[in-house]
Formats: C-alpha cells, structure tokens, sequence
C-alpha cells in the first residue's frame, strides 16, 4: 500500500468577549484593534478538516460539509493555502541546502490537494464557524507540511484566511494583538491563559437562529468602518483599555468584572453596527430578550453571576460559573421550550449533565426566585430557541489519528450531499 500524505485536525469555536470589527488591511486581514477570546470545547463545538497531498491529484480540491466549493473562488481559501506552500517550499529548501538526499525530501508543495471539511455546527450563523475553519485548515496543512513553525506563526497563516481563525490556534483564553506593521507581521495571536486556568467558568450558548445571516461579517465590517462615526471612537479610547481590564480579570478569575465588561463590549459592537450606514442589526427579537433575562436573573442573585455576548448574528453565548450554571439552564430551558419536532436529545444534547433524565428538561426551576423569575418572563413560542449547547473552554487544534480521515482511499470524501 502506498504511504499517504495527509493530516486530519479539529479546530475549536473561540468565542470574543472584546470583540474584533473591522480591517485597517482587508488584503492581510489587519485589525483596527485588538481582541481577546475564549476557547471553547471542541467536544462540543468545532471543525474537522482531512487535507491529502499527491502527485496524482489532478488539481486542489474542496468539500464542505459534503458539497463541493469552488477553491479558487475563494481569495482567502486561496491565499492561506498558498502561504502555507511557500512556507514548506522554503523548509525544503532548507533541507535540500542542509545536505538532505533529494530523493528523501518530499515536494509537498508542489503537489495538489484534496481539502474534507466539516462542522459540527451550523455555518454562517454567527458562531465562528471560519475561526475553527481556518484554524483547522491551517492546522492541518501545519501537520501535512512539517512546518518548522511555532503557533504564533501559524496563526499568522490563519489570520489571512479569517482574523479571528488565529484566536482558534490556541486553547484558553486568548489575545489577538492588532500589531502596527503594515506588513502583518507583529498581528497574531498569544494565549493569555490556558483552559485549566479558570475550570469554574462554562458557557452556554442558545441558538436563535442557524440560518445563514444576511450580512456578511466581511461586508459589514467594511460598511461600519466607512460609515460609523461611533467607530473610530471605539478603537481610539475604548478598546485598549479594556484590553487591560479584561486581562486582570482573567488572571484575577474576577468574574464581576469579566462578565460586565463582556456585555459591555457585546452591547457597544452592537451598538457600532446599528450606528452604521445603512444599518446592521444582527441580533433579533429573541436576543433581546435573552439580553433583559440575563440582566434580571442577575438582579435576582443580587450580583453579577451571569454575562451574555453575541457577534455577528443572534445566537447568545452566555457565560457563569460552575455553581450558577445548573439554575440558568433550568431558566432557559423553561422559556424557550423546544418545538415538538425537535428530539430532545438534539434540542439539549447534554441535558444528563444539569439533569437526572431528558423528561425533567424545561420542567424543573430547583430555587424559589428562578422559578419566580421564569414565571414573570412566561414561556416564548416553542422552537424559539432551537438548540442549547452547554459547554466549558477547551483546548487548541488536535491532531487525530489516520483512523479518523474524512477522505476514502480515492481521496474524495466519505460523507457527500447530493
């Protein structure tokens, strides 16, 4: 049997609690400010991604989720992948110039490609799908190539895909710092902190919708920089100074004060799309509300025990600790009820981790001012809120065994939509 050239990854959803919007390069992907993320588990949120080489490919090839894409209609696609060849065309240089026999250094880089991709979440919907995309993508083609690379300078590669792809080459919490450089080369990411930091912090995302958004985050953010006044006041004065904050926060574990810049800096994004011209508006009427539960809920716990984010779309992430988390989900899962045709298991896929059986999911309120408060808020329409995920951070791009390729022996993809 022939030897394979190929790596299969996954790639986390890194969710932002400062938020990225807007390019000082659109060709580079440079950021006007700096931003800073949380990983989230990829047991329950990411991308995996099966990339082979050969000399038999006729040309470089993509499937997403079991469709066919055009790769070169992609810029993005094109230019991560093309940045990564250059990368391992110079490393076999290298090789070659160290003395290496030319028959044992393998021209990966000129070789095409076969590109699997697939979420375990919907796309477009504003829940980072291009962040794990990319830094899956990127990952991998990292494992195919044998790059002699660190993180940071992958997550360089990654940034030219998707910005906050280079948040999702790290686990924990993690910062995209803006650089100065015309040239990109101070833009990338640092881990802040690692997952096992803060083990008491989980988060709960509520999905209020999984169809495609309208507006792109790419053409929004071109639309606000140009047009929003609100803007340039946020990367001059606001943004640094959060930065700060919300790093102390972190290594403190400060939650107050992590939480309430979260949903702060979540309100100001917002806030900027609909100063833009004309304006966007990503979240609906069912983020609102989740807005104004979360405000009371705190009110009821008489502190700050509970923080929402949203980025471009109106899924909600909400984040607390450990010891709040059970009575928020009873919250939730008691306001939107689930539509009947959606399986319980698909509506609260962990509900045996907060609850004794599936049956007690949106029945039980365990505290007297929850269930005060679910009764005050009443029940939305059923199907609402169409999935509730309940996670924790996670970890950074993983490497999986052969065993686990998206590809079959042909190297076309082992799961396809007609």
């Amino acid at each position: 049997m022939s030897v394979k050239f190929e790596a299969t990854v996954t790639a986390p959803v890194n969710i932002a609690v400062i938020k990225y919007w807007g390019k000082r390069d659109s060709a580079l992907i440079l950021p006007t400010n700096s931003s800073l993320s949380v990983t989230l588990s990829q047991d329950h949120l990411s991308t995996r991604t099966t990339i082979r080489a050969s000399p038999d490919f006729a040309k470089d090839r993509l499937w997403l989720n079991g469709v066919e894409e055009d790769i070169a209609a992609s810029k993005r696609l094109v230019n991560s992948i093309t940045t990564a060849r250059k990368l391992r065309a110079d490393f076999e240089q290298k090789l070659l110039s160290d003395g290496a026999p030319a028959e044992t250094v393998v021209p990966l880089s000129q070789w095409s490609l076969h590109v699997c991709s697939e979420n375990n979440f919907p796309t477009a919907a504003g829940l980072a799908s291009s962040a794990s995309g990319y830094a899956a993508l990127v990952s991998a083609l990292g494992a195919l190539f044998d790059l002699p690379q660190s993180t940071s300078d992958l997550s360089r590669v990654a940034r030219v895909g998707s910005g906050s792809a280079c948040r999702s080459m790290f686990g924990g919490f993690v910062a995209w710092q803006a650089g100065i450089s015309n040239d990109g080369h101070d833009s990338f990411a640092v881990q802040v902190a690692d997952r096992l930091h803060w083990p008491e912090l989980q988060a709960l995302i509520l999905v209020a919708s999984d169809k495609k958004k309208a507006i792109s985050s790419t053409a929004g953010m071109q639309t606000t920089v140009e047009t929003s006044e609100l803007f340039a006041e946020r990367v001059r004065s606001v943004v640094p100074k959060r930065m700060e904050a919300m790093q102390r926060a972190i290594t403190d574990r400060d939650f107050a004060t992590f939480a309430e810049i979260t949903m702060r800096d979540s309100n100001q994004f917002h806030a900027v799309c609909l100063d833009t011209y004309p304006p966007i508006s990503y979240m609906n009427d069912i983020s609102r509300s989740i807005v104004g539960l979360i405000h009371a809920f705190n009110a009821a716990r008489g502190r700050v025990a509970a923080a929402y984010t949203y980025d471009a779309g109106p899924n909600a992430v909400i984040y607390a600790l450990k010891d709040d988390m059970r009575d928020l989900v009873e919250l939730f899962t008691y306001c939107f009820p689930r539509d009947e045709s959606t399986p319980k298991e698909a509506f609260y896929p962990d509900a045996f981790a907060i609850f004794d059986s599936a049956d007690q999911v949106g029945q039980r309120l365990t505290r007297p001012e929850v269930a005060q408060l679910a009764e005050t808020a009443g029940k939305f329409p059923a199907g609402s809120v169409c999935r509730i995920i309940h996670t924790e951070v996670g970890d950074g791009p993983r490497v999986l065994a052969a065993s686990e390729s998206l590809l079959d022996d042909a190297g076309l993809p082992k799961h396809t939509q007609q």
